[in-house]
């Protein structure tokens, strides 16, 4: 049984690194990506957890150690794209907000979290920077007209989203987010330009959609998942927005 961290009274402490990126910036992704991560900390805290923001700079480690030492898990959200280099590629023109200083505060966020047996869920650029950590690499730029590809589609209400279905394997920690152990099928909202490409050792791929685009992952050692939508979309009905963050303060608790 594992020595809690807090009073079993508190509420469990969920970290989220913030972003670095200005909503100010030209290009309007940034400014919808800021957004996103302000509803993806609103639902930790409407789930029952308390959020913990993280700004420590990696080569303060002490300071960072010292805050994942006082969390319960860690959540890593949406943004700009990861630098090609972690993967070993070149960067190319289609990427967006590569800012080395996220990189590094998410990076060291996720790979001291996973080495403290935090639970870690990652969510679209957590997703792929997950898959980078472990080794893997990532498509740079999908190519148009694939189901998932970052474009409006009439189906579920409005939003910048594809919306597509994706089943997700039975008895894996992404179905157990909502809420089932047989697996689910659902429709999901898409709004990226990247994608998992070489998926790393050590992590198990957990849903696919239709065109072959991986949409989940998770580590079958730890309690460290992903995925490639956004549960946080806003055209989604205020009770499938909260689920999956409800339950990942519920593991977070179990595992205190």
């Amino acid at each position: 049984m594992q020595t809690s961290r807090h009073p079993l009274s508190s509420l469990p402490r969920i970290g989220i690194p913030i972003r670095f990126s200005s909503s100010s910036d030209p290009d309007p992704r940034v400014a919808e990506a800021n957004e996103l991560f302000d509803y993806i900390v609103e639902l930790v805290r409407e789930g029952g957890g308390e959020p913990v923001l993280l700004a420590a700079a990696p080569a303060d480690g002490g300071r960072l150690e010292a805050e994942l030492k006082a969390l319960d898990g860690v959540v890593l959200p949406g943004g700009g794209d990861l630098d090609p280099g972690l993967y070993g590629k070149e960067q190319s023109a289609v990427c967006y907000d590569v800012n080395r200083s996220q990189d590094q505060l998410d990076l060291a966020v996720a790979r001291q979290s996973i080495d403290a047996g935090l639970p870690v869920l990652g969510i679209c650029r957590g997703h792929q920077l997950l898959n980078v950590l472990y080794g893997g690499t990532l498509i740079q730029d999908m190519a148009p007209g694939t189901v998932v590809h970052n474009e409006p589609a009439p189906v579920h209400g409005a939003g910048p989203w594809a919306w597509h279905e994706v089943q997700v394997q039975a008895g894996t920690k992404v179905a157990a987010l909502y809420g089932s152990a047989a697996g689910v099928t659902m429709k999901i909202a898409s709004g990226h330009h990247q994608a998992v490409a070489r998926v790393a050792d050590g992590l198990a791929v957990t849903a696919v959609a239709e065109d072959g685009t991986i949409e989940a992952l998770e580590d079958p050692e730890r309690w460290v998942a992903s995925v490639q939508w956004h549960p946080e979309a806003v055209e989604l009905s205020a009770e499938e927005r909260l689920a999956p963050f409800r339950a990942f303060v519920e593991v977070c608790r179990s595992r205190r």
